[in-house]
């Protein structure tokens, strides 16, 4: 850690800590100010806001700055968001202070003066209440004649309430998951132990260790437990033609299956009928759910496409191509990686560090979200270290990427039904 300088005092930090208010909005404000001090010699002034939220006892804690409007006394500050926590804990009768300064560049900034106020007196927005005088204490104790350092006036306040995630699922959007298992050759061959979609008959291979894991976190957020299922990579039965999308179930009419574990047993029926083969093509999985994904863009349905392989993909193009397509659609891509690979090609597909571009357009959002299975089991491979660990990074990104892409398009949550109440004949007793 830092030693700070020897034998010198380095200041103190102060922590003040409150119970959080459950308040959820935000506030859009502006303010403009009329006939401040003129405090440079040369010129007029610099002036910025800083303002502060009043503690639970009476201390002051800054919590917005303005930005210096250069040469005025009449500035028009830029409007700002901030939440209504920050501004006064959802408390909308507690102080807040606003003080006036004069920028300086050396950092030294003038006083000019300051004024009180609360969120209920600015949410009467733009009227006579809200034009407040800028008061200099010290100036207004020495001079009979001061009336004030100027004025500053209210000229917008908007509230915005912040939804979540779960505001949209209560409201009844659907989340629709997709599954999607690699059956390339390079998984290794089945009747192998050193495969990772080994048939064991005693445990899980590392394919269905990765799906039931993910599977039954993702299963709770699923309205109807039916998962259209995929495998890709393959070579099918009975002429041995090459897919890369196929039914785990055999049924390419009605792929979904009832639950994880219904997927289970489509996979392990797939994997005693197909022959793994190649190459590795993610796009046209991905193709697959964005065609069902750009078919309901109203917000009332959301679909995730989970794929499992292991990491070593022949059609890269094809596939960031595919992504910044979807990335237009109400959908998000998990891409589990098993087995002992580098996942490099996989990071560069999770667009967290750079976004995703395919012939120089870029992804509107990001949606794919990268997790290497091997950071979650022990040596053995045989058992998921924390299931709330995994559960937790495979879901990290899916709440902010759903609300990215309900508020690019204005997407509010519908309201969600009333509480069951029973018919009103069985509550009127007798008389």
């Amino acid at each position: 850690g830092e030693k700070g300088i020897p034998g010198k005092k380095c200041g103190t930090i102060i922590l003040t800590a409150e119970e959080l208010n459950c308040c959820r909005d935000s506030v859009l404000m502006q303010f403009c100010a009329n006939k401040l001090d003129k405090k440079d010699f040369f010129g007029k002034s610099d002036p910025f806001l800083v303002f502060y939220r009043s503690n639970e006892d009476g201390s002051f804690t800054i919590c917005h700055k303005t930005e210096v409007v250069k040469n005025t006394l009449n500035p028009v500050w830029q409007a700002f968001k901030i939440s209504v926590r920050a501004l006064c804990n959802g408390d909308y009768d507690r102080t807040i202070k606003i003080e006036v300064y004069d920028w300086e560049r050396d950092g030294s900034h003038d006083f000019i003066g300051e004024f009180t106020t609360s969120y209920r007196e600015m949410s009467r927005g733009q009227s006579q209440f809200n034009v407040y005088e800028v008061i200099n204490p010290k100036k207004k104790g020495k001079k009979k004649k001061y009336i004030n350092s100027g004025t500053v006036t209210l000229l917008s306040f908007l509230i915005e309430t912040e939804v979540s995630f779960l505001d949209y699922i209560k409201g009844g959007t659907q989340i629709n998951f997709t599954v999607a298992i690699d059956f390339t050759a390079s998984n290794g061959n089945p009747a192998q132990p050193t495969s990772l979609h080994y048939m064991n008959p005693y445990q899980l291979n590392a394919y269905g260790m990765a799906l039931k894991a993910v599977g039954e976190i993702i299963q709770d957020y699923d309205s109807d437990k039916m998962f259209p299922a995929l495998g890709f990579g393959a070579k099918l039965p009975p002429d041995g033609r090459v897919s890369h999308e196929f039914a785990l179930n055999g049924n390419p009419q009605n792929p979904y299956c009832s639950g994880i574990d219904g997927v289970m047993e489509a996979y392990y029926r797939s994997l005693k009928s197909v022959q793994l083969y190649g190459p590795t093509n993610f796009a046209p999985v991905i193709s697959h759910v964005a065609r069902y994904a750009s078919s309901v863009k109203d917000g009332s349905q959301y679909f995730v496409l989970l794929i499992i392989t292991d990491g070593v993909i022949s059609d890269m193009a094809q596939t960031k191509e595919s992504i910044v397509n979807a990335s237009k659609l109400p959908m998000s891509i998990i891409i589990v990686g098993v087995g002992p690979a580098e996942f490099d090609a996989m990071e560069e597909l999770d667009g967290d560090v750079v976004r995703i571009s395919s012939r120089g357009k870029y992804a509107e959002r990001d949606i794919v979200q990268f997790v290497p299975f091997r950071d979650y089991i022990d040596r053995s491979g045989n058992h998921v270290l924390s299931m709330a660990r995994l559960a937790k990074d495979v879901l990290a990104e899916i709440p902010d990427q759903f609300l990215s892409y309900m508020r690019a398009r204005g997407i509010k949550p519908s309201p969600a039904p009333p509480p069951y109440t029973p018919p009103l004949h069985v509550l009127q007793t007798q008389i």
